[in-house]
This record gives C-alpha cells, structure tokens and sequence, in this order.
C-alpha cells in the first residue's frame, strides 16, 4: 500500500495527515507553535518553530498510523498564503520572523503606493488590491527597515518565499527554491495572465530578483527529500497549492461555478471561474486556483480575516468557554443574540470593505446580555460576513450560488452552518471529510506520480455528510442584516 503524506502549514498549527489510495485519513498529527505580536497589529511566527512543528507532526503521524516512511509515495504541500519569509541560502536559517498574512505593519506603503496612484495597475496585474494583507509589501517592509537586509538581497545572500517555498527548501535540503502558481497569485508580484513575475511590480515594490523562487505548477515533482531526520531520501514533493486553492481541489470544485468556504482562523469564500481571470467589481480577488498539465483554472476570492479567531478570542481572551467547541452549546443557550453584534474586525476589515482601519466592535449589549448571546453574536458575525462577500461574488459572477460547499475546523459547528444556510438562503453542503485543505494538497502531489490518474477519479470519491437547508424566518433574517449593516459602519 502506498500513501500520500500532506503537510498542512497553518497560521496557528501544523496539521499532517497520511492518506490512502481511497482519499481516506489513515493517520494525523497536530502541533500548535507560537504566535508573536511585536506591537499593535503586527504577527510574527519564528520560521523555526514552523519547522520544528512540521517535523513533529510528521512523526507523530507515521507513528501514529504506524506507517513506514518507505510507503509514502509523494509529498503535498499547502499553507498560510501570504505569509512571508527571508532565509540565508547558505545557512537555510531565516533572516528575520516571518511576517504573517494578519500583519498590518504596511497600511503605511499601501497608502503611499495608492497615493502614486498604483493601486490600477496592481489590480489589473495581479487580481488584487494594495492591502498589507498580501506577501509584497511585507517584503518591501524588510527590505527597507532591517538593517542588512536589502544588500544581502541583491547579491544573492538571501531567498524569498511564502511557507510552501520554505518547507521545500528544508524539506530538499536546499536543493530547489520554488513555489507554486497559486502562491505566487498572493505576492502582488505575479502578473495573472502570464503567471510569471512582473517586472514593473516588482520595481513598485523595490524587490530584487534575485531573492524570487521559481514558479511552477500545483502538481509536478519539484524535488525529492534529503537529510532528514523524520523521513528518508528520496520522497518527492510532488504536489503545492495555497490553503484556500486547496480546498477549492479538495472539495471537488472543478467546474466554473462551484464554490467553497473555509471556515479557519479567518473565512475564505472562492468559486471557480474557469480559464480565464474575472476581474472583480465589488472588490473580490482575482487569483489562480490552479495549474495542472499547462492548463491554468482561475478563482474569484473573498477573503474574510477573523473567523474562528473570534472563537479563540472568547476562548483565550474573554475566557467565557474553556474549548473551542463550547461556543455551540453556549450559543444555544439562547433563541436569539437579543440585538447584541460582534464585528470581529481585531486585524481590520478584508473582503468587500479592505478596511484596515477598523477595529473589534460589540454594539447593542444591554444590562441582561449574557456570554450566551455574545457566544451567538460571534456565531452570527462569522456568517454575516460571507454573506457579505458571496453577495459581491454573485454580483461579479453574474450568477447566484446555488450550493455553498463547506469545510475548516468551524464547519463542524451545526448551529452555524444553520444560520449561514439560513442568511444566504443557500443549501449548505458538509463533506464527509472537513480537511479538506490538507486533502487537497495530497491529491494534487498523488496525481503528479499516478496515485490518482485524473480529476474524474477524484470527484468520483468525494461524498456529503449533511446538507443544510435554508429555515430562517424572513423577519429575522432582515433585521440581523439591517443590524450586521449598522454595527460595521460602527467599526471604522
């Protein structure tokens, strides 16, 4: 028997799980690693910790499966996106934290590139906005503030990538510097049409070329393992895509529009929109979702920035539930939030409002409002804000979503897929498998060396669990709106 090994770098953890031929999980391992915030509004991870945590887990996991490593057929890759990192190519060590995709350290370069009135070309190029969200400025950033680093850069010193480049390079032993096209599609550095690096945008930005990885497709044997102390030599990493393309594979949504959201540390709504980019007029994202045998699949994007962080922030910082799965039973406490709104806006506001000026809002608390309604509040929020970016995408796509398929930690939440059902009047479609981001990746590495001959094998094997129907009142469903509308005019 032969398996397929999928790395799941996320932003607060390191998932890995082991699959089979028959797209089932035969083993899993987890670790978290530490988040660090510097100052206000800025997110490091310590790239190290990141590798440690992957190394960990798949350890974890073949002993857990009780697998031999000589098994594993290929390896895939997914993870946090925009996240950035500098290494030393000599010493593979990183120059510097990584700076993650939350960070709001460049609103200030955003705002100075759009006064010079850049913003269009960027848009028009790469299918995205000047937000500090994305990998480009990040690295403006450091090439500009610490010391050193830009003359290392340009003679050659120093590698850039998002995680995917950085877990090859160690995962090969520095043997291939790559990342893959929907990786590239989040640097603002990528032209949409070629897929190649653009030339003026990576002079806007001030970025050698020097530092860049190789862009290749999502399904394609990149390099093969070497050094390890967790696998042997000679494993190849033969698959790649970003978090949220990754799950648009592994849900299946091979056809123009099929849609997914991810319900993680943020939410993530994409539809497929076939071969060529559709450029958004509701201030979506334009990117490539995947790449596979020359043929290029493109995405429409709505990208929400705090959704089950707000679970964790009532978790970790309110402390009214002692685990995450708590919220749901807290939630039901109560028949409604009794006009109490939760705008999660802690790192600003993402798709459609790009405000990253706002902040964490609650309006409507009274003396009788409960951790319950909070917890119903947060519940509500986190649906409110993909019923605001499914509204711009079907207005972009000029169609409606008839099916919203769904996946990430949150899904497993009945009380929210009801009430995300109920304020898109959309059926909502749970898989039987929730990781499907990892899954993803896995599928894509396992069709590049022939553990899956084509994407009809694939599709053949994915199945539902639950389907949830709309049922929620119309009055109801008006006044959350109206109500939601309100609160987030409050946040900014």
């Amino acid at each position: 028997m032969k398996y397929v090994l999928a790395i799941d770098q996320g932003t607060t953890g390191s998932t890995v799980l082991i699959i089979d031929a028959n797209q089932q999980v035969v083993a899993r391992g987890y670790a978290e690693f530490p988040q660090i915030f510097p100052e206000p509004g800025w997110v490091e991870h310590d790239p190290e910790q990141i590798w440690f945590s992957v190394e960990k887990t798949i350890a974890q996991a073949l002993q857990v499966g009780g697998i031999d490593a000589t098994q594993i057929a290929a390896i895939g890759i997914t993870n946090q996106r925009e996240t950035t990192v500098l290494w030393d190519r000599q010493s593979s060590l990183p120059a510097y934290n990584a700076i993650v995709w939350q960070d709001r350290r460049t609103a200030s370069i955003c705002t100075e590139l759009k006064q010079r009135g850049l913003e269009p070309t960027f848009t028009r190029k790469s299918g995205l906005l000047l937000d500090p969200y994305f990998s480009g400025t990040k690295l403006t950033w450091l090439l500009r503030n610490v010391e050193g680093l830009r003359q290392r850069a340009e003679s050659g010193e120093l590698a850039f990538g998002t995680i995917d480049s950085f877990l090859v390079w160690r995962l090969s032993n520095g043997a291939a510097h790559v990342t893959d096209v929907s990786n590239a599609s989040r640097t603002l550095l990528l032209d949409l049409e070629s897929c190649a690096w653009d030339e003026e945008l990576l002079a806007a930005l001030e970025v050698p070329r020097a530092i860049l990885p190789e862009v290749r497709s999502n399904s394609e044997v990149y390099a093969q393992t070497k050094g390890l102390r967790v696998l042997p030599d000679g494993i190849p990493i033969a698959g790649m895509a970003g978090d949220q393309q990754a799950a648009l594979f592994g849900q299946a949504c091979f056809e123009p529009g099929q849609a997914k959201c991810t319900y993680g540390t943020g939410s993530f709504v994409l539809i497929n929109v076939g071969d060529k980019p559709v450029h958004s007029e509701h201030r979506l994202l334009s990117t490539v979702a995947w790449q596979i045998n020359g043929r290029t699949t493109y995405a429409l994007e709505g990208s929400v920035f705090i959704c089950g962080a707000a679970v964790q922030w009532l978790r970790d910082q309110l402390g009214i539930i002692a685990k995450s799965s708590d919220v749901e039973p807290l939630a039901r406490k109560v028949e409604s939030s009794e006009g109490v709104f939760f705008v999660p806006a802690m790192v600003g506001l993402g798709a459609p409002y790009w405000r990253p000026d706002a902040t964490g809002t609650i309006v409507g608390i009274r003396r009788g409002t409960s951790s319950a309604h909070i917890a119903r509040a947060t519940l509500e929020a986190m649906a409110l804000q993909n019923v605001d970016v499914i509204r711009a995408m079907e207005n972009d796509s000029k169609q409606p979503v008839a099916e919203l398929k769904v996946d990430g930690g949150a899904a497993a939440n009945d009380l929210l897929m009801e009430l995300q059902s109920g304020l898109l009047g959309t059926r909502i479609v749970r898989p039987q498998m929730l990781d499907t981001t990892a899954l993803g990746a896995a599928l894509l590495a396992g069709l590049a060396v022939g553990v899956w001959s084509d994407l009809e094998t694939i599709r053949e094997k994915w199945r539902a669990e639950r389907v949830f129907e709309p049922a929620m009142d119309t009055k109801l469903k008006d006044r959350l709106l109206d109500g939601w509308a309100k609160a987030v005019e409050k946040s900014f």
